[in-house]
């Protein structure tokens, strides 16, 4: 199936200022002053707890359970070890047109054991890897010269070669864990801070905790002793106890985590700063303080802590009075924002639920720390050395035929019948080695794994479930209509499909009306669709009352002829249209006719009454009128409506097309570069308009490639399009068919999964494989896809 991006969920911003970083905290100048008031310490950091300033309007969401995910789970990240690793597979190595070297691995696979054949590949660069699935197919070989084209590299200094040593598996996987080092096995610090005390020798200088801390401790995880302690040990002594007998050790989702417990860390009376428990708590990213005493008593800070590592304190307290625990997060303002939200307020009387939240929260804190500019830099220079050095490890064997030459031939080709057994022999020895490698890795404790030995059991928010089991037809495009789904294909016409009925779909258009694009507006009593094609294509704007009173009443399914009086004339040839859909008292539709873009209103309120329609008013076309005409320099692959915050004079038309992304003002035409594409080929995906805290900004989809971009505050008529410090990009792992956002998650459909990630920061949090897949529609958080004859929904 294929369908306009377009008309897929447009809805995003009927829910405007649900997309809101206050959700993440506010960074605060904090400030640790001595008993004489005289400042220690300053620093500034992001603070989360859970409720808003007083004086605001804002009112955080409502937690839900279901909201609480590992992100960038390194299971769906770690591709090298999962997919590649003792599997036949392919490896290359060249250098790009900076003549910096670069390594690229290929394997065939299913997905996810889906029965579902894919290429994956990851390309190792001394700025990061890059991963993308690519589909198979039986009748079109896919070669490596198009698989690095794919990831926007078409230029090279030395073309890539094949790389037939077995043993280059040991060093990528070295590349793998540099790159994705600190997700497997995490250490985290735990302070106790008795009531009162203001500074770190204070608190590091607690012999022993109390009964609450103890409690708080068993909940966390289980007493292990360290002395022949085989686990994942966090910088532990587990020979000579030199750091303490014995320590709080847990395992979650699969994850191995040790805490640094300063009570249970060796205690000196003749070091008041305690050096050794500060050597192990005040070198851990993550720290949690335990502070005793009511909300009343003395506010714990960071400043008060002397650690130039730590980046992130968890404060918890204890309330014995209703057996609850209260959170409050300090992240360093560097750090990029990270989940799960707080709740507000940010209390948990359920214990296995906040110990849930509390350790998520953690591991995707030290995930996000890695992200921040001192350790991102670090890791890229080590990686970069990396690269090199395994390049030049590699270069006597250039002249050698270690690299052989098929550089361009297709990926995991067919071996000429001279010498399949030994390209056989060859794969049986490349696989052992592989294998080997796994099995070590695994022993060592540095494994990914997808184990879930402790947690919540709880219902992910994206379970689907079948809405019409036997629809034989393939959707065009599709919109939901009350519980049920008005959908267009091109053999059967537009159909109403009902869940709730044991009832057939029922044909509301014939095939004669061929539907490109459509939105059903509930609040303004209208289906505004797009049909034909070329020439003859037109857009139709009808009552749903009318539709709905025609349905009731079985009369005749409407024609191509019985749709004359609802077409809008001056859309005639047009190729793609985009509405606002915010709560504003104007519906403005933009129609694109080749390069011309035709501006459309309908001045109406948005919760009119539906009865109110003058009798034989059947269609609404007289409610519309043409505002102007704007010519572009190209015609437009995909557009977005962005609403400015006054309404006058600031409304723009974001549109697509060549290489560039583009502003365009509704009342004077001008356009701004908002985004320059650099790759040799583009496909746009979308851009979606979103709005965090009232102002604009966009998602601009395209290739694998997802960015954010705020376009607000306005300047008089021209907005201020530059670099923010909230501007973010990502890459899917697949290409996108269409992108939809149901806050908290943005979601890309591919032809054999649903990519699920976070808006706020593009993490990963859930990958659906669904063979077959198409999107056919989205509102609000309500989405329905179509899987090889049948109509699922996922809410």
């Amino acid at each position: 199936m294929h369908f306009s991006c377009s008309s897929a969920s447009e809805d995003l911003g009927c829910r405007r200022g649900d997309f809101s970083r206050k959700h993440y905290g506010s960074v605060e100048l904090l400030i640790s002053s001595d008993a004489d008031g005289a400042i220690q310490r300053a620093g500034r950091f992001r603070v989360e707890n859970g409720s808003s300033d007083e004086t605001s309007v804002y009112t955080p969401g409502t937690w839900r359970r279901t909201d609480v995910h590992l992100e960038n789970p390194e299971y769906h990240t770690r591709w090298f070890f999962k997919y590649f690793l003792g599997k036949v597979h392919q490896n290359y190595v060249g250098t790009d047109a900076e003549k910096n070297p670069f390594f690229l691995s290929v394997v065939l696979s299913d997905q996810n054991n889906q029965r579902v054949p894919q290429y994956r590949a990851i390309l190792w660069r001394k700025t990061g890897t890059l991963k993308i699935s690519l589909p198979y197919s039986p009748t079109k070989t896919l070669s490596v010269k198009s698989i690095l084209s794919a990831m926007n590299m078409d230029r090279f200094e030395k073309g890539p070669r094949e790389i037939l040593n077995p043993d280059i598996q040991k060093d990528l996987l070295v590349l793998e864990e540099q790159e994705e080092i600190g997700s497997v096995n995490f250490k985290f610090g735990v302070l106790f801070a008795k009531d009162g005390q203001l500074t770190d020798d204070e608190m590091f200088s607690n012999e022993k905790g109390s009964e609450s801390f103890d409690k708080f401790l068993t909940l966390m995880g289980d007493t292990v002793t360290l002395q022949g302690w085989a686990g994942y040990r966090g910088g532990l002594d587990t020979k000579n106890d030199t750091t303490g007998i014995k320590s709080i050790y847990t395992v979650y989702q699969g994850h191995e985590l040790m805490f640094h417990v300063s009570t249970l860390l060796p205690y000196s009376k003749e070091n008041k700063q305690q050096v050794e428990r500060k050597r192990h708590i005040g070198n851990d990213i993550v720290t949690i303080v335990f502070q005793e005493g009511d909300e009343a008593s003395s506010t714990f800070k960071p400043s008060m802590i002397r650690s130039h590592f730590t980046h992130i304190f968890a404060l918890v307290r204890y309330n014995s009075q209703n057996d609850s625990y209260r959170l409050k997060i300090f992240s360093e303002e560097s750090v990029p924002l990270f989940g799960p939200p707080l709740p507000s307020p940010p209390v948990f009387t359920d214990h296995q639920e906040f110990r849930d939240f509390l350790l998520v929260k953690l591991i995707n804190g030290e995930k996000a720390t890695l992200e921040t500019p001192t350790f991102a830099q670090k890791r890229q220079r080590t990686l970069d050395m990396l690269i090199r050095s395994l390049y030049q490890d590699l270069m006597p064997d250039l002249h050698k035929n270690m690299l052989n030459r098929r550089s361009f031939s297709d990926v995991l080709p067919e071996s000429p019948k001279s010498a399949r057994k030994k390209e056989e022999a060859r794969q049986a020895e490349f696989v052992r080695i592989g294998q080997a490698l796994k099995l070590k890795t695994i022993v060592r404790g540095d494994a990914p794994t997808s184990l879930v030995t402790t947690g919540i059991c709880r219902k992910e928010p994206w379970e689907s479930q079948p809405f019409c089991s036997t629809f034989p037809y393939e959707i065009v495009c599709a919109d939901s209509w009350g519980q049920s789904l008005l959908a267009a294909t091109d053999t059967a016409g537009v159909m109403l499909l009902d869940d709730t009925s044991a009832l057939p779909p029922v044909q509301v258009f014939d095939k004669t009306v061929v539907v490109k694009q459509m939105h059903v507006l509930e609040p303004q009593d209208l289906l505004i669709m797009r049909a034909d094609k070329g020439k003859d294509a037109r857009i139709y704007v009808f009552r749903l009352s009318v539709l709905k009173r025609g349905l009731e009443a079985k009369q005749l399914i409407r024609s191509k002829c019985d749709c004359r009086e609802n077409k809008l004339e001056k859309t005639k040839g047009c190729h793609l249209y985009s509405i606002n859909t915010h709560h504003g008292t104007e519906l403005r539709i933009v129609t694109a006719i080749r390069n011309k873009l035709l501006l459309i209103t309908r001045k109406q309120p948005r919760f009119e009454c539906l009865n109110t329609a003058a009798p034989g008013a059947d269609t609404p076309v007289e409610e519309f009128q043409y505002i102007r005409e704007i010519c572009l320099c190209d015609p437009p692959a995909v557009m977005a409506l962005v609403d400015g915050p006054t309404g006058e004079n600031d409304n723009m038309i974001c549109v697509a097309y060549k290489h560039q992304f583009d502003l365009i003002n509704e009342s004077t035409g001008d356009a701004y570069r908002l985004h320059h594409v650099e790759a040799s080929r583009v496909n746009f995906v979308a851009a979606i308009d979103v709005y965090e805290d009232g102002e604009a900004g966009l998602l601009l989809c395209y290739n694998y490639i997802c960015y954010y971009k705020k376009v607000c505050p306005f300047n008089g008529s021209t907005p201020m399009i530059h670099s923010n410090t909230s501007d973010f990009h990502f890459s899917w792992n697949q290409m996108p068919n269409a992108i939809v956002c149901a806050f908290p998650y943005i979601l890309a459909f591919t032809t054999d999964s649903i990519e699920i990630r976070l808006v706020v920061n593009g993490n990963l949090v859930y990958t659906a494989v669904v063979p077959g897949l198409e999107l056919a529609a989205s509102r609000f958080c309500t989405l329905f896809f179509y899987v090889t004859s049948r109509v699922c929904i996922s809410q």
